[in-house]
């Protein structure tokens, strides 16, 4: 019966591909948009700039929409947001890190944002049907975090990109009691989406790779370049802390690394 309690889940982006991930779960009432990032064009796809997700399911049925949830503040999960914007003026959700990146975003595209709501660790917040709640990841950029969704038909666990790692620079663990505890309760779908997951093993802790720019930093004789993605703020201030323990000096290169690092420093 169309009335019984469900809800879907559509994929407008990112699955078969690293980029431009887009999901969309609905209930009869309402629905909500997870992640809306863009996706770099591939070496064929000649003059063409970045691609976006189609977003005809949602303009089709836009009456329902009542915010969209971002996990965090890679291009590939924000870059679409200013297009989406032009259509739906609804609430945008993060973490502060993920809101500051989305405000300077619309600032570079000369538009209106739209409502920016700040997302907590562990705290719930009701958006429609769906109660969410932010569950820190580790992740290569700041404030990541994973969504569980309690809908009218169950729990969902929305992953985002994540990755285990037992030494954070920042200490922000994963929370892996918090995932155990809803596992045991019960959960109606996972949804999980980590680069390379699929392949066996683990890939390097941050003090790991910490220790591998230690050994660089410390002994190359003269200058030492790096390069990083400009988001990957536990990264650079490694490199910034190193640079600060062998007598160097730091010079940040382009622009969205010197208004990241700056970003950060407000933060």
């Amino acid at each position: 019966m169309v009335n019984d309690p469900f809800v879907r889940a559509i994929p407008l982006g990112g699955l078969g591909q690293v980029g431009g991930n887009l999901m969309v779960y609905e209930t009869n009432r309402d629905m909500i948009i997870v992640d809306c990032g863009m996706l770099f064009p591939s070496l064929n796809q000649h003059g063409v700039d970045c691609l976006i997700p189609n977003i005809n399911y949602v303009i089709e049925r836009g009456e329902k929409l009542r915010g969209v949830i971002i996990t965090h503040g890679h291009e590939d999960h924000i870059g679409a947001l200013p297009l989406l914007a032009q259509y739906f003026p609804v609430p945008v959700y993060a973490t502060g890190f993920t809101l500051a990146l989305i405000k300077y975003k619309f600032e570079n595209a000369h538009a209106d944002a739209p409502e920016l709501r700040q997302l907590f660790d562990g705290e719930p917040v009701t958006v429609g049907e769906f109660q969410i709640e932010p569950i820190p990841v580790t992740h290569s950029i700041p404030d990541a975090v994973s969504l569980s969704i309690t809908t009218p038909a169950g729990i969902l666990i929305h992953t985002g990109d994540f990755k285990i790692d037992a030494h954070p620079v920042d200490g922000r663990l994963s929370g892996e009691a918090r995932f155990r505890e809803l596992g045991e309760k019960g959960i109606t779908a996972l949804l999980s989406d980590s680069t390379n997951a699929e392949q066996e093993g683990w890939s390097w802790s941050e003090k790991k790779v910490s220790q591998a720019l230690e050994d660089i930093i410390s002994t190359a004789p003269e200058r030492v370049l790096v390069t990083t993605f400009s988001s990957h703020i536990h990264r650079i201030q490694t490199i910034i802390d190193l640079s600060e323990k062998y007598g160097r000096r730091v010079i940040p290169v382009g622009r969205s690394m010197a208004n990241n690092i700056s970003m950060s420093k407000r933060l």
